[in-house]
């Protein structure tokens, strides 16, 4: 199923939909900047840079697009510094797709410092204390200035748990928000306005949203206001119904998840795209993802590791460097440590996006799944 999304017959991405197995999806968003396959995992470049890499070396594990963060580009260089500069592909030296949140989230976190209306959000920056305001207007605008192929409109977030009153509402100004956003975007052939699902835990309420967002149009959908302390079994229970709204011929994109587990949990019900920090930040405080589940390379027991981290890994710090040598670095506080391990962790995550999209390719979602259950639980190799 090939979709060419886009108003006013402009195209702007096209979505390919592959195959499908059961409720897992592949396919191929294409943009002017290159293909991103799906399911597609996001590393995170909140300032533009992927923390610890290389543009190259994040491309070398895999990646197709990246995730650029409104709200602290707009604070810190400006996204009218980043324009002047040609744009945050020149500027961070990033040539493939960058899929830019609206700042929302990261708004709804500065809870002390925000104050919330109709019109947006006024907030202190946690940088130095000055005064902003983002409204789904300007959330537009800075995206624009960034130079994205993929935009996201601008909406309000509440943490979980919280009351239904409190999440419909915060739904219902999304909506309104999402209209304005989808008005301001206006057209603009090369990049593409994704719409937000909002409404908590609350099945109604995720269709209610469901059904505004496909009304106004957007060129993909993601699913909101998740990951945000509900717990994987509430996640889960959610996206079990919270797909069964969106348009089969979108992307469909879960912000901020997760953990591998999580991200193939997702999969199986339909979602098309995340991202998250955890596998960048997780090499910084040296937590490690291998396929037989998570290590922590500065327990003792790697200290005379001869091994590689996964022996089935193709990264440079399992392919030319042992458990000892990366635990000496890490309990050295070597810069190198951070380079090496967020490298294994995205590599990782990339090969597991690539695995799905080969099983699904081939209807073998289902056993694959339960190969990779059981792997992990077999835990980590006993140390020599």
């Amino acid at each position: 199923m090939t979709r060419d999304l886009g108003e006013g017959g402009v195209m702007s991405v096209r979505f390919d939909l592959k195959a499908t197995d059961g409720g897992a999806r592949t396919g191929v968003i294409h943009t002017q900047r290159g293909d991103i396959r799906t399911p597609a995992f996001m590393p995170v470049g909140t300032a533009a840079t992927v923390k610890a890499m290389m543009p190259g070396s994040v491309r070398e594990t895999g990646a197709d697009v990246i995730l650029g963060n409104t709200y602290h580009l707009m604070l810190r260089p400006t996204a009218e510094r980043i324009d002047r500069l040609g744009g945050l592909h020149s500027f961070m030296n990033w040539d493939r797709p960058i899929l830019t949140d609206s700042g929302g989230f990261q708004v709804m976190s500065l809870a002390a410092l925000r104050k919330l209306t109709e019109r947006g959000v006024t907030f202190k920056s946690h940088i130095d204390g000055s005064k902003h305001e983002i409204t789904p207007e300007r959330s537009m605008e800075i995206q624009a200035l960034l130079g994205s192929d993929i935009v996201m409109c601008f909406d309000e977030c509440p943490a979980l748990p919280a009351d239904r009153d409190r999440i419909a509402e915060s739904m219902a100004l999304s909506m309104r928000w999402a209209q304005r956003s989808r008005e301001a975007f206006g057209d603009r052939p090369g990049h593409a306005l994704f719409g937000i699902q909002q409404g908590g835990l609350e099945p109604d309420l995720r269709a209610e949203s469901a059904q505004a967002l496909v009304e106004i149009g957007f060129d993909g959908y993601a699913v909101g206001g998740l990951a945000v302390g509900e717990g994987q079994e509430a996640m889960f229970g959610c996206l079990d119904h919270a797909t069964a709204h969106l348009p089969q011929d979108r992307p469909r994109y879960l912000m901020g998840v997760g953990k591998p587990d999580d991200i193939v949990g997702a999969v199986a019900r339909g979602i098309d795209m995340m991202d998250c920090v955890l596998p960048s930040r997780s090499g910084r405080t040296g937590q490690v993802f291998t396929r037989r589940g998570v290590l922590n390379i500065k327990n003792a027991r790697h200290m005379d590791d001869p091994r590689p981290l996964d022996e089935d890994c193709h990264c440079p710090a399992c392919r030319d460097y042992s458990r000892a040598y990366l635990h000496h670095v890490f309990r050295s506080q070597e810069i190198i440590s951070s380079m090496l391990l967020t490298w294994h962790n995205l590599t990782y995550y990339q090969d597991i996006m690539q695995q799905m999209r080969d099983a699904i390719a081939a209807a073998r979602f289902v056993p694959w799944m339960r190969d990779f259950h059981a792997v992990r639980a077999q835990g980590d190799i006993d140390p020599l």
